[in-house]
């Protein structure tokens, strides 16, 4: 059963009960090391644990997928066998792993895989691992070519425990969302006829996931309230086509021109889109930049270096590290990630030509839009530019804190990512596992769309720009404390935060 009281990382966009990122570690069964019988992993070699090698494990599939070539018969024992074994092996801090979890105990290769990571904490006592998840393979896949199955909505929450409260911050052009008439800042208030700010119980939970979240092209019927008004949305889930770069435009000031836009992930797709903004931006002859990435959970460490170098240009890049990655002692270490200046062409539809010169602005400050949602590939940014000397300067929220990366590793459908490693950048500096605080604090402004200068965050990245100052004109200010909900600085995204992928 689901129980709507935290974010699972272990499913796309699914509300569980807490496992994934809780601060302690779950009750298990002590009664001894190791995995026990079956394809070698577990007993005790005088008191440390030996598992085989991840490679003899690999797809030994519990069921085999019909028409998958890789797919050989196998257990479920198989598959969790190879889920230690593979912890064993990549993960940042296998040696921080308890050993006292036994296969047998978990029903799935997925539950006992949720289990395996440390449960130390950061300095200011969150968990220091809240990034261990899973999706299934299929749906991975497609959503690095942009595709997502859902309403078309992005929505943000600032409590799961009644009473709640779940706003739209974001809406895709075209989709069952947009099609029905929502909006940034339309506020939930019942699902399928069950009241989601009060309701309890474990029928209406499973209610309230099955219409919020659902795995099937099924109607439901929502309702929002906005300005005091009643909508009723009723939609039918489906794969949407996202776009990762969003509301690009020119904002002319006194003091120049200014480069705007909403960049939401970092995946295959938003190579062509992000090439294609920033040479617009050239052309027009842009001085400064807002990035805004309030939204964006990471990706592709690629991406994120095109971006950076985009932005810099060579005279600051040539040469520099973007990202070294660091791994754990068992793994040979890599060489540099640099600031690419060229692009890497990844297979998307309608791919960008591989080693194309990259366009940029040659920018010695940028100003970034943040919350606790930007995370991961995003934070790499911020930290890969200031490693090179460019100021950067946070408008909004501290980002999630996660200075990691994964290799994401497919086995028998499930498609696995737990911490690989660690990101510093050119200075050596990559400790912001607490997050990275903002220059200027502000509230995410639902009742503007995205990209409307009057929208509090970025209102204030163009005011701080001509001053410095991180207080507003008395009438801006004033009205912006009208507009802005103050419980939307909490608001977190409802969907997992995996994210600073390397594919290399």
């Amino acid at each position: 059963m689901k129980v709507l009281q935290c974010l699972s990382l272990a499913s796309l966009l699914a509300l569980a009960a807490c496992g994934g990122g809780g601060s302690s570690a779950p009750a298990t069964n002590t009664a001894g090391n190791g995995n026990g019988t079956g394809t070698g992993n577990g007993g005790n070699n005088g008191g440390a644990t030996v598992f085989a090698p991840s490679a003899t494990l690999v797809n030994r599939c519990e069921k085999p997928r019909a028409g998958n070539s890789t797919d050989k018969p196998g257990s479920l024992r198989n598959e969790q066998d190879w889920v230690r074994s593979w912890i064993d092996e990549s993960y940042l801090w296998y040696n921080e792993v308890p050993n006292t979890y036994l296969a047998q105990n978990y029903s799935t290769a997925t539950a006992y895989f949720d289990v395996l990571k440390t449960y130390a904490t950061t300095p200011s006592g969150k968990p220091k691992d809240q990034f261990h998840f899973t999706y299934t393979t299929a749906e991975w896949e497609a959503s690095q070519s942009g595709v997502e199955f859902g309403y078309g909505f992005l929505m943000a929450n600032d409590s799961l425990r009644p009473p709640r409260k779940a706003v739209i911050a974001m809406v895709e052009p075209g989709s069952p969302a947009a099609l029905a008439g929502l909006q940034r800042g339309d506020v939930l208030q019942r699902v399928d006829g069950v009241d989601f700010v009060y309701a309890g119980g474990s029928a209406s939970v499973d209610v309230l996931n099955a219409g919020l979240f659902p795995d099937k092209k099924v109607s439901h019927t929502l309702v929002f309230s906005r300005n005091g008004t009643q909508i009723s949305a009723t939609m039918t889930a489906g794969d949407i086509n996202t776009t990762a770069v969003q509301n690009a435009k020119v904002i002319t000031t006194q003091t120049g021109k200014v480069g705007y836009l909403t960049f939401n992930t970092h995946n295959y797709v938003s190579e062509r889109q992000l090439i294609e903004t920033m040479q617009s931006f050239q052309t027009a002859g842009v001085s400064d930049l807002v990035l805004d990435v309030r939204y964006n959970g990471g990706g592709l460490l690629d991406v994120a270096s095109e971006l950076a170098y985009m932005i810099a240009g060579p005279q600051q890049t040539t040469g520099k590290t973007f990202e070294q990655t660091v791994f754990n002692d068992k793994t040979k270490s890599e060489a540099p990630v640099p600031f690419h200046a060229r692009s890497i062409g990844f297979a998307a539809p309608n791919p960008v030509q591989k080693n194309l010169a990259l366009p940029y602005l040659g920018l010695k400050k940028v100003t970034v839009l943040t919350t606790a949602n930007t995370c991961s590939a995003s934070e790499a940014i911020i930290n890969g530019l200031r490693g090179v000397d460019v100021e950067v300067n946070l408008i909004g929220g501290t980002t999630c804190g996660k200075p990691y990366g994964f290799y994401p590793q497919p086995n028998c459908g499930t498609t696995y990512f737990a911490v690989n490693f660690k990101g510093v950048n050119a200075k050596g500096f990559g400790d912001y596992a607490d997050g990275m605080a903002p220059t200027c604090a502000a509230s995410d402004d639902y009742q503007h769309a995205l990209g409307d200068t009057a929208e509090g965050m970025l209102a204030l990245a163009l005011q701080y720009r001509n001053n410095q100052s991180c207080a507003l004109p008395t009438g801006k200010a004033q009205l912006l404390s009208q507009s802005v909900d103050s419980s939307a600085t909490a608001m977190r995204l409802l969907r997992p935060q995996y994210r600073e992928i390397s594919v290399r």
